[in-house]
C-alpha cells in the first residue's frame, strides 16, 4: 500500500479591513488638521492653551468640540501631553503656528478648493476631455493670488533651502520657469546682492508676482514676465534655469520639449535645477507624488507623475551634462540638475 498522501498546511497570515478602513476615512483626518489650522488650534497650543477648557476659549468653541478636535490631533500625532497640557508636535510648532516666519497654514488648506471635487474622482477619471493646463488655462488674476497665497507659504521655505544648497555665487541671472510667487527668485536676490532674476508664468500670476517681489523689496533685481513656457520664447540672457513644483501639471512629451527650450534659452555654462514631486523608478511611491499625478485628473490636465528616471532622460536628450538628481525634501521632492557645455 502506498504511503498516504499529506497535504501540508501552509501557514495562513490573517488579514482584515483595519488598514482598508483607514485609508477610506483619511479625508476625515484631512478635515481634522485643516479645521485646527481655520480654528487656530496649534495657535493656541503655542501661545499657552494647554487644556480643554482653554483651548475652547480661545478658539470659541465648545470645551466638548475643543476635547474632540484635541483627541484626533493626539491621535494623529499632531499634539502631546506633557505633565498634563497640550503641547504640540515639533513640525507642528514651525510650522502651523500662525505669525511665525515660517508659518505654512495656507499651504496646508491648498488642496481644500478639490475637496468636493475628490469625491467624486470616479467621474473625473471617466473624462476624456483634458487639455494642457486643464483648469489653468484661463487663471484669472483673483484665482491666481488666492493660489499663489498657498504656495508662498510654503515655498519661501523651499527656496531658502535651494539657496542654500545651490552656489549662485557666480551666477548672473535665474530664468525661473513656472516660478508663480516668485520664492525661488526672491530667496536667490535677497541672498545674493548681484543676482538677477525673471519670474516667467502665465500673465496672470505674473501680476501676483509683482506683489509679493515688491512685498520683499527686489523690484529692481527680480521682474516677473508673463508667457507660456511651453510655447513663447524664452529669455536668452540667463544662466541659471530654475522650474519648481509644477512637474505633474505637464505629460512627458511637453516636459521633456520645455527643458530642451531652457537649455537653448541658457547661456553656454548655465544649469538647470528642476525641482519637482518625482516617483521612484518602479512607479510604486511615494505617495504623495503619485497623488499629485492623480489630481490631473480633477484638473482636467495631460499631467501625471514623472519618475526620476524620466527627468534624467528629459535632461541627457535636451543635451545637459552631468546630470544627476539630489533629494531635495525627502519623501516629496528631488531636484534634478544638468549642465549646459560651454
Amino acid at each position: 500500500m502506498s504511503p498516504e498522501k499529506r497535504t501540508e498546511k501552509r501557514p495562513h497570515k490573517r488579514v482584515d479591513t483595519v488598514r482598508l478602513q483607514t485609508i477610506a476615512m483619511g479625508y476625515w483626518e484631512s478635515a481634522a488638521l485643516m479645521a485646527g489650522v481655520e480654528l487656530g488650534l496649534f495657535t493656541a497650543i503655542s501661545k499657552g492653551a494647554g487644556t480643554d477648557d482653554e483651548v475652547a476659549a480661545a478658539l470659541d468653541i465648545t470645551p466638548l468640540n475643543a476635547e474632540r478636535l484635541a483627541t484626533v490631533a493626539m491621535a494623529m500625532g499632531l499634539l502631546t501631553r506633557v505633565d498634563g497640557r497640550y503641547v504640540n508636535a515639533d513640525d507642528v510648532e514651525r510650522f502651523l503656528v500662525e505669525g511665525e516666519r515660517s508659518y505654512a497654514g495656507p499651504w496646508m488648506l491648498f488642496t481644500k478648493p478639490m475637496w468636493e471635487n475628490f469625491g467624486t474622482l470616479s467621474d473625473h477619471l471617466r473624462n476624456k476631455d483634458v487639455t494642457i493646463l486643464g483648469e489653468y488655462d484661463n487663471l484669472t488674476v483673483d484665482a491666481a493670488r488666492e493660489m499663489h497665497e498657498g504656495t508662498y507659504s510654503i515655498g519661501m521655505g523651499a527656496g531658502r533651502r535651494f539657496v542654500r544648497q545651490v552656489d549662485l555665487s557666480t551666477r548672473t541671472k535665474i530664468l525661473d520657469l513656472g516660478g508663480g510667487s516668485g520664492a525661488y527668485s526672491i530667496n536667490a536676490a535677497k541672498t545674493h546682492p548681484h543676482i538677477k532674476a525673471v519670474v516667467f508664468d502665465l500673465p496672470s500670476v505674473a501680476v501676483v508676482a509683482r506683489e509679493f517681489i515688491a512685498e520683499n523689496g527686489v523690484s529692481d533685481r527680480v521682474e516677473a514676465l508673463g508667457g507660456d513656457f511651453t510655447k513663447d520664447a524664452l529669455p536668452t540672457d540667463c544662466d541659471v534655469a530654475i522650474m519648481a513644483s509644477n512637474l505633474p501639471i505637464y505629460n512627458r512629451d511637453i516636459i521633456a520639449d520645455v527643458v530642451k527650450r531652457a537649455f537653448d534659452a541658457l547661456l553656454p555654462g548655465g544649469e538647470m535645477h528642476l525641482i519637482g514631486e518625482t516617483l521612484n523608478d518602479t512607479r510604486d511611491g511615494p505617495i504623495g507624488p503619485a497623488l499629485w499625478g492623480l489630481a490631473q485628473a480633477i484638473n482636467a490636465s495631460t499631467g501625471l507623475a514623472h519618475t526620476d528616471a524620466d527627468c534624467r532622460g528629459y535632461f541627457e536628450r535636451a543635451g545637459f551634462v552631468d546630470v544627476a538628481v539630489h533629494e531635495f525634501v525627502s519623501g516629496t521632492l528631488n531636484r534634478i540638475t544638468g549642465t549646459k557645455p560651454s
